[in-house]
């Protein structure tokens, strides 16, 4: 075959060859090019949706605190302080004498006269009543007073006052007023003996 006949069969062959032959590197730089425009890569959507996003949106219920603001439990609270304002009064040359007289004669009764101001007092008014005023020292006779915390206004005073008795001795006389009658009223919770001997100041 002659030289020219050659080449012209080479360039054809070469020619149809380029022509039929696609080659793969043209569809990644395809592909490359739309994820650049495209973004970076998004996970594919499914039809089944994620838990959080297939379960029902429902609130959990708000947990309720329990309801504190009844006479009962108010009155338990009242009591509780009572205890704690008759103790610091006393202070510590009486108590050791008498605690455990209060505690059996006096803190009882203390605590059914509270019940029985609640219950005097209107329900919706009674869970603002609370413990205020502090223990008078020397000889006054102030253990503590229950107030009203919406007005303000105080219910009723609890005293315990020094009696002196010809050829008996000292007595603490527990008792104490409500504003109904104006404080005027004194109404007994009870007694408790200390001795002939003149008892040391409150808090001492």
């Amino acid at each position: 075959m002659k030289l020219w006949m050659r080449k012209i069969a080479v360039a054809l062959i070469a020619v149809i060859t380029l022509g039929l032959y696609i080659p793969d590197f043209d569809i990644d730089v395809e592909a490359e090019q739309s994820k650049e425009t495209a973004g970076p890569d998004l996970p594919e959507k499914t039809d089944v949706l994620d838990e959080e996003e297939s379960a029902p949106v429902t609130k959990p219920a708000l947990e309720t605190e329990p309801d504190v603001s009844t006479t009962d439990n108010t009155a338990a609270f009242l009591t509780e302080r009572a205890k704690e304002q008759v103790l610091f009064k006393m202070g510590p040359r009486i108590v050791p004498k008498m605690e455990g007289e209060f505690q059996t004669v006096i803190f009882p009764k203390m605590e059914e006269s509270i019940e029985l101001i609640l219950a005097n007092v209107e329900s919706a008014e009674a869970p603002n009543v609370s413990i205020a005023g502090e223990p008078a020292e020397g000889t006054g006779e102030r253990i503590f007073n229950l107030r009203d915390e919406r007005t303000g206004q105080l219910v009723a005073k609890f005293h315990v006052r020094r009696d002196r008795r010809p050829q008996e001795g000292y007595w603490f006389n527990f008792h104490y007023h409500v504003s109904s009658d104006g404080f005027q009223k004194h109404h007994d919770i009870g007694e408790v003996y200390w001795d002939k001997n003149t008892p040391p100041e409150w808090m001492a």
